[in-house]
């Protein structure tokens, strides 16, 4: 028998030998499960599915653990990196990232190179989003990003192009594109305490959200539309479409906020 073969055989037996140790550990662990609860199994009904369901599931996560690798590692960037986004364009996989470093740089997952770096904003970048609305509506392939320079910037990658610019009275950190009609309207989270929601299509600001008493660190939107009939809708700031999608805010004044769009409101 060659020495690689043998090699082979005690890989295989030391395999096996693991996967039994662990099966008895969690034999053993089931046990003490039962014991310290002074039941026995079936003493509910699907407890040994359960326990089936679980040992599969632990055995399944040591096969991935042993087994994960790491995939890629993109550098460029020369000071922290707070944000970043995924997303496929023409059946190309992107992520874009924003930096201390005041760059935007966008990154070809498939050749595992940086194909792109914008160098306008004058602060650290916090976020960056991969626009929805410019690419279902003009084909664009364009990234938004919001930075300490309080201003939203939008770049078209695809061109090497800046398009448009919000400005705020206070760094922005979160931005989220709508979850309704096709990404047209992107809310913000600044420095100045307030949540804000525009128009893409127009460059407007449609309503600020105020009742933070700091700074507004992280936004997100509801994917999902509710239910709100019932509603007072006097204070409306228009039928945009988001009837029933709410904002969340999160902020340095240790409270997480929820705001009806259409109604703005603070539920």
């Amino acid at each position: 028998m060659t020495t690689i073969t043998q090699q082979f055989l005690v890989s295989l037996h030391f395999q096996s030998f693991k996967k039994q140790l662990l099966e008895e550990e969690i034999q053993i662990i089931i046990q003490h499960w039962v014991r310290l609860s002074q039941i026995k199994l079936g003493w509910i009904n699907d407890f040994d599915k359960i326990i089936a369901n679980y040992k599969a599931v632990f055995i399944m996560f040591e096969t991935f653990r042993s087994s994960s690798k790491l995939l890629s590692i993109f550098t460029g960037h020369t000071d922290y990196v707070w944000g970043i986004d995924y997303s496929i364009f023409d059946d190309r996989q992107f992520i874009c990232s924003g930096s201390s470093d005041k760059t935007v740089c966008v990154w070809d997952i498939d050749t595992n190179k940086k194909i792109r770096s914008f160098n306008e904003h004058l602060g650290t970048v916090f976020c960056v989003k991969f626009s929805p609305y410019h690419y279902h509506n003009n084909h664009q392939n364009v990234i938004c990003s919001s930075s300490m320079d309080k201003t939203i910037r939008f770049w078209d990658f695809k061109h090497n192009r800046q398009l448009q610019i919000f400005n705020e009275p206070g760094a922005i950190c979160g931005i989220e594109f709508s979850s309704f009609n096709g990404g047209r309207y992107l809310c913000s989270g600044s420095f100045d305490k307030a949540v804000r929601l525009w128009d893409i299509e127009t460059s407007k600001s449609l309503h600020i959200f105020s009742g933070h008493q700091d700074h507004v660190l992280c936004i997100d939107i509801s994917p999902l539309k509710s239910n709100r009939n019932n509603i007072d809708k006097s204070n409306s700031i228009g039928v945009i479409g988001g009837d029933g999608y709410t904002i969340c805010s999160g902020s340095a004044d240790d409270t997480i906020c929820i705001w009806d769009i259409e109604t703005a409101k603070q539920l």
